[in-house]
C-alpha cells in the first residue's frame, strides 16, 4: 500500500502538533509545580512522590519531541529516529502512569481521575500515531534531503 508523500505541508503539520505536546506537557509541569491541587487526583504523600519521579522523563520525551520537530521541518534522517523515540518515550509514560492509576483506584477520585484518564488516553494515542506515522514512511523519512530552496 503506498503512502502519501511527506509533504513540506505534512511535515510542518506534524512539527507544530510535537511542538503543541511539548508545550502542554512543560505547561503541566508548571502547573503542578506551582499550584499542585489543580492538577492532584489525589494528596497523599505516596502519590506526589510519585508525580514528582516524572519530570526528568517527562523531560526527555518532550526532548525527543522538539528534536523530532527540528528533524522533520529540516528535513533530516535523524527524524525517523526521533520520531520513535519521542513515541517510545511516551508509550513508557503511559504505562507508568496507567499501572500506578489502576494499582491505587485514581481514575474513580472524582473529577481528578477523570482528568487522570483523560491524561492516561490522549498519552496513548498521541504516542501510537507519533510511531505509527514514523513508521508508515520511513522510507522517505530516511531519504532526508535539502530543505527546499524558498519560492
Amino acid at each position: 500500500m503506498s503512502r502519501p508523500p511527506v509533504t513540506d505541508r505534512a511535515r510542518l503539520g506534524v512539527s507544530l502538533a510535537l511542538l503543541a505536546v511539548a508545550v502542554v506537557t512543560v505547561s503541566y509541569w508548571a502547573v503542578w509545580f506551582a499550584d499542585r491541587s489543580v492538577l492532584a487526583s489525589e494528596t497523599t504523600s505516596a502519590y506526589y512522590d510519585f508525580e514528582n519521579a516524572f519530570p526528568l522523563a517527562d523531560g526527555w520525551w518532550v526532548l525527543g519531541l522538539v528534536a523530532s520537530s527540528w528533524a522533520l521541518l529540516a528535513r533530516r534522517r535523524l527524524a525517523f529516529g526521533t520520531l520513535l523515540v519521542a513515541g517510545g518515550a511516551g508509550l513508557y509514560l503511559f504505562c507508568m502512569d496507567v499501572l500506578y492509576d489502576a494499582e491505587h483506584g485514581i481514575w474513580a477520585k472524582g473529577t481528578g481521575g477523570a482528568v487522570e484518564a483523560l491524561i492516561n488516553v490522549a498519552t496513548l494515542v498521541i504516542n501510537v500515531a507519533i510511531v505509527r506515522w514514523a513508521w508508515r514512511r520511513r522510507a522517505e523519512l530516511l531519504q532526508g534531503g535539502p530543505t527546499p530552496a524558498p519560492r
